[in-house]
């Protein structure tokens, strides 16, 4: 017998998956119970604010995974310019490996749902809010000051996102790759 919670896992990582490749309207219920291995009935049993909850929850599973992915990625680099490399690599790897179907988790949701749901807004925007904590974080532990180490880390969070967003439109990571650059000469400068 399948317990409950392995249930209710399953679905919110189906859901992640789904809603991270297709977004919230193209991803319908009975997509997600039948990739979820569930019976339709079971959504509103483990999810009672239906597919908005779960979509609220599976945005917030996925931010908490992608920040730890941005802590082990930032943890032990050398300097800034690696860390960012790094950032750019794991992401543009992704991309690659999903043929250009997954970009950023949260952006994906957000434009398609934020607008009209203000708990899916909320989860999105909180997953935001602690990457870009986690590289204020990082900044500050090189020495910048933390007001600074928060206004680059706005930038570093909104320019990455863009070019994630250009390099799956494209199906090239080469706007990605550019943003780094870019990151490198800005942050060279701040920390020199």
């Amino acid at each position: 017998m399948v317990r409950r919670t392995d249930t209710r896992q399953r679905m919110l990582d189906t859901a992640a998956d789904l809603f991270h490749s297709q977004g919230y309207h193209a991803t319908g219920l009975t997509q997600l119970t039948t990739a979820g291995g569930a019976p339709k009935g079971s959504l509103y049993f483990h999810f009672p604010g239906g597919k908005e909850q779960l979509a609220a929850e599976a945005v917030r599973l996925s931010s908490e995974r992608t920040g730890a992915l941005l802590r082990a990625v930032v943890a032990d680099a050398p300097d800034v310019v690696t860390a960012i490399d790094r950032v750019v690599d794991a992401l543009a790897n992704f991309l690659t490996e999903s043929d250009f179907q997954r970009g950023c988790p949260l952006a994906t949701v957000a434009l398609d749902a934020a607008a009209e749901s203000e708990p899916i807004r909320e989860a999105c925007a909180d997953g935001y809010s602690d990457w870009h904590d986690i590289l204020t974080a990082y900044l500050a532990s090189r020495g910048l000051g933390q007001e600074r180490a928060d206004e680059l880390g706005t930038i570093v969070l909104a320019a990455v996102e863009g070019g994630l967003l250009l390099a799956r439109t494209r199906r090239d990571v080469a706007p990605l790759r550019a943003v780094a650059a870019h990151l490198h000469a800005t942050l060279e400068r701040e920390f020199s």
